[in-house]
């Protein structure tokens, strides 16, 4: 770097005096550190909530859902099983059928419209969620005393006031139309409450309920066959790979392909939004301290006006004049990014650890704010400000080179 870089450090050092200049140097330092420290706060309690609702989703969805979108086909479901098995990251599958389906609790006039999956619910470490989600009773769908077991969430049960033992009536929407159709009675399913799951969403612990996957094929009139499969990864991240992978060997006419994320789209959509405007709204503060950055070297520039005149007599090129306010600039944002830096993940790290931030446990799932540091986030807030210190240096640093060596140095 030459000597640019070491008269910039001595213009930053050699301030003994308080004046304006050395003021606004301040703040804009400061500024550049709180915005730093708030950015990176922020953006780690948006990537805590994110972790903290696809922990919760995923618990109960797969990484990969192939769905049958046409009776055709339900007879390639086996060559679709072989297929999977053969695919690389896959690590369980499940077949399913589900669908709506009208739940009545017996002797009570209180309903409720579900969502009813049939699931093969013999290997517990396939269940995902639903067998560790059990609060009341226990993960069983078989059949006593000529009842099928049904697993169901804690909201409905309050909704329908029953608990574990009580008998529950379903009718699937299929037969209702039917029977209205053929002036008929719809074919009634009854069921023992075998379990009751809380998941901590509300959605599905108020509409989603689990049956056996042949008690489903019964319910839904399916005669043996499945919708599809619901898949599990080594890892979730490969979810988009091997979305790819399966769309290039299956017809699209006859299956839909969805990601934990596809599932959720809109959800995280929202979420991506609210994520970019808070980047956006705090950098303002960084990009407010960058302008204090530009003035107080442009009245830099003023104030070594007999400096620069020297070292123009001296030889020195404009690139050289450029540097030394540029270095001046550039190092005011580090000193504020990288204290910045240390700030926010001081922040960070001690509501992981000592979670002064709490939240009240009997409204909310979590007891206190959900943090989580990501790498990437760190590096784009401190390049963001990096940046927008060099280009708020740019203009002081030319605007150097206008000042003329001869008038600046001729009355010394």
């Amino acid at each position: 770097m030459g000597y640019e870089f070491f008269i910039a450090k001595r213009y930053l050092r050699s301030k003994h005096k308080l004046n304006f200049i050395t003021i606004i140097s301040v703040i804009s330092t400061l500024g550049i550190t709180i915005g730093v420290a708030a950015l990176i706060v922020v953006l780690s309690v948006f990537n805590g909530f994110g972790s903290l609702v696809t922990s919760i989703l995923v618990n109960f969805d797969p990484h990969v859902r192939i769905t049958a979108v046409s009776t055709d086909a339900y007879d390639q479901m086996p060559k679709i099983e072989h297929i999977l098995q053969n695919t690389s990251h896959v690590k369980t599958i499940n077949p399913f059928v589900s669908g709506k389906a009208i739940v009545k609790k017996v002797r009570d006039n209180l309903l409720s419209i579900v969502d009813v999956k049939g699931i093969d619910y013999e290997n517990k470490k396939d269940a995902w969620g639903v067998a560790k989600s059990i609060v009341l009773g226990s993960y069983d769908l078989r059949d006593s005393d000529e009842k099928e077991g049904i697993i169901i969430g804690f909201n409905l049960a309050d909704k329908l006031q029953c608990a574990t033992n009580d008998s529950l009536f379903l009718t699937s929407f299929n037969s209702l139309s039917e029977s209205a159709i053929s002036y008929s009675m719809p074919p009634v399913r009854k069921y023992r409450v075998n379990g009751i799951f809380q998941s901590n969403n509300n959605e599905y612990d108020r509409d989603k309920v689990f049956v056996s996957l042949e008690s489903a094929q019964a319910l839904f009139d399916m005669q043996g066959k499945i919708q599809g499969f619901e898949i599990r990864l080594d890892d979730i991240k490969n979810s988009s790979d091997v979305k790819k992978e399966l769309e290039a060997k299956l017809d699209s006419r006859y299956f839909r392909i969805n990601t934990w994320y596809d599932l959720h789209k809109d959800l995280y959509s929202v979420m991506q939004i609210e994520r970019w405007a808070a980047y956006i709204i705090v950098s303002l503060i960084i990009a407010v301290a960058a302008f204090n950055v530009l003035g107080s070297l442009a009245m830099s520039v003023i104030e070594k006006k007999k400096d620069i005149g020297v070292l123009r007599s001296m030889g020195a090129k404009d690139k050289s004049i450029i540097r030394i306010f540029m270095f001046e600039g550039i190092l005011i944002g580090l000193i504020g990014t990288f204290v910045g830096s240390l700030l926010g993940v001081l922040i960070v790290f001690l509501q992981m650890q000592l979670k002064f931030y709490p939240l009240d446990a009997s409204k909310y799932i979590i007891d206190a704010l959900p943090v989580e540091l990501r790498l990437g986030d760190f590096f784009a807030v401190a390049g963001m400000s990096l940046f927008l210190s060099f280009i708020a240096s740019l203009y002081p640093a030319r605007r150097a080179l206008k000042i003329s060596a001869l008038e600046a140095i001729k009355w010394e």
